[in-house]
């Protein structure tokens, strides 16, 4: 299979699996919207709820990574450019979700 087919199908199946994590994630903003703090503290100290917020974010910054890098092959025509750029956005899909959920598990 080649690389173009597979990122066609992690782009649809993350795509896909990122729909309930955000209807999840929606519903209880909902529910402690006009809450206090200590309420979303609440939320996030459940373990369930860190699990599954993890897992949003993981899923969330692969898709908008996976996308994002599309834009770059379609519209920098620089390779090395679009090295780069694809790997500082590669870089920070780690990163940015590895700090949320390092600060999530301390709370």
């Amino acid at each position: 299979m080649i690389n173009a087919t597979k990122k066609w199908i992690f782009l649809k199946i993350s795509g896909a699996t990122l729909i309930p994590f955000m209807l999840w994630f929606i519903i209880n903003l909902i529910n402690f919207y006009d809450q206090g703090y200590s309420e979303v503290v609440k939320f996030f100290t459940n373990s369930s709820s860190k699990f599954l917020f993890s897992v949003f974010i993981i899923n969330a910054y692969f898709f908008s990574a996976l996308s994002i890098s599309e834009v770059f092959e379609d519209y920098i025509a620089n390779d090395k450019i679009k090295n780069v750029a694809n790997k500082l956005l590669y870089t920070s899909a780690v990163v940015i979700p590895l700090i949320t959920i390092i600060l999530i598990t301390k709370l």
